[in-house]
């Protein structure tokens, strides 16, 4: 672990990854520091490709592999599972192999009291699961996590503290603290990942200018940038994408398309979602692959499991040396009581992404699914 305290840069080196909190640029992201470097929009080559900026050479055939999943809760003090967290994916871990399985932490880590809600208070929630929670992930393949949601808070600032010792404990990366850019190196290949929701105690997805600088300065020191967002409203009726704020429980959830957009013109090669509880459209945006919502993956006796609100996926993609996407797929799931994924023999999720994909973004970049769960890769220019 270096504290460099005079420079206000906090890096903390774990195995194989780094978290880095920093200041991008000249907007203030809610962290006390400075830029390592001067952020600079990478070059884009001719498939959309952002061009490698300060990382090491690594062979032009060199690939990652990625896992994304949705939304991830496990219970709360007193209602966990019986036989730890890990006992509710043991169905579906044979396809979080990836080198780098991700998914969103909807959850405090802990057992410390839960602060978000008072009592008798209606449409609030609040989330957290044991501590051994960390490695369970980690044995059943997680390698990273998106912790900024809006259950970040729910056992008070103590909680995100305990959440942040937990982690690092057992070696599972994390991303979305205000200015925080994690990094890790996959195969020769250096990676940055950031996680952004719309709320100032997480790296704040409603100050696009901010994350798209934040984004400029993790293309300064890697290869693959990979950003995870939490956005969009909930539920149901929830499922589309629109290019305007959208609003839940009178919150403004951000503008995704927006946002995305941004933060890829800024330097991300992939941009991965959650929030909305429900599967949402994929599309493209200068060859690369916007996954706006997987919807929940894991909500034990916590998350709706309704006919729309249980139908999830896997998302699996690889990506090249420089970002550019080789190949992608997706494993349809379904989520069964009391909350926990299982393959789904229907392949429901293949259908409804191809629906929301073509009914929001048409020619605009729509992500086609083939029947096998195979994504087409994008036309060239």
């Amino acid at each position: 672990m270096l504290l460099v305290i005079g420079a206000a840069i906090m890096v903390i080196a774990l195995g194989s990854w780094q978290l880095v909190a920093a200041r991008a640029g000249n907007h203030d992201s809610g962290q006390n520091g400075h830029s390592l470097a001067g952020a600079r929009k990478p070059a884009v080559g001719p498939s959309g490709a952002h061009a490698s900026g300060g990382a090491s050479p690594t062979p032009a055939a060199a690939t990652v592999s990625i896992d994304w999943v949705g939304d991830m809760t496990f219970g709360a003090p007193g209602a966990w599972p019986p036989d730890g967290t890990g006992s509710l994916l043991t169905q579906v871990t044979g396809d979080l192999q990836s080198d780098l399985t991700m998914g969103n932490l909807e959850s405090a880590l802990g057992d410390l009291p839960l602060t978000k809600c008072t009592p008798g208070e209606s449409e609030c929630y609040a989330f957290e699961a044991p501590d051994s929670t960390a490695q369970m992930l980690k044995q059943d393949g997680f390698s990273a996590v998106n912790v900024a949601n809006n259950h970040t808070l729910d056992a008070g600032t103590a909680g995100e503290a305990n959440t942040n010792a937990v982690l690092q404990q057992a070696g599972l990366a994390y991303a979305g603290r205000p200015g925080q850019i994690t990094y890790l190196t996959r195969d020769g290949i250096t990676i940055a990942l950031l996680g952004f929701a719309p709320w100032p105690y997480d790296a704040d997805a409603l100050d696009i200018p901010a994350a798209e600088a934040l984004v400029h300065q993790a293309a300064e020191h890697a290869q693959v940038v990979i950003v995870m967002e939490h956005l969009g409203a909930e539920g149901d009726d929830a499922q589309h994408v629109t290019d305007s704020e959208e609003y839940y429980l009178g919150e403004d959830r951000g503008n995704s398309v927006a946002f995305t957009h941004g933060v890829i013109d800024a330097g991300a090669d992939l941009v991965v979602g959650s929030g909305p509880h429900v599967l949402r459209g994929f599309q493209w945006y200068h060859g690369h692959l916007i996954a706006y919502s997987l919807g929940n993956f894991c909500g034990y006796n916590t998350l709706g499991l309704d006919s729309i609100t249980s139908v999830s996926a896997i998302l699996h993609v690889t990506l090249g040396a420089h970002g550019q996407f080789v190949s992608g797929s997706i494993t349809p799931l379904r989520l069964v009581e009391p909350g926990i994924p299982e393959p789904d023999p229907t392949n429901a999720a293949i259908g409804t992404i191809n629906t929301l994909s073509q009914e929001d973004f048409g020619g605009n970049g729509a992500v086609q699914i083939s029947a096998t769960g195979t994504i087409e890769s994008p036309s060239a220019g």
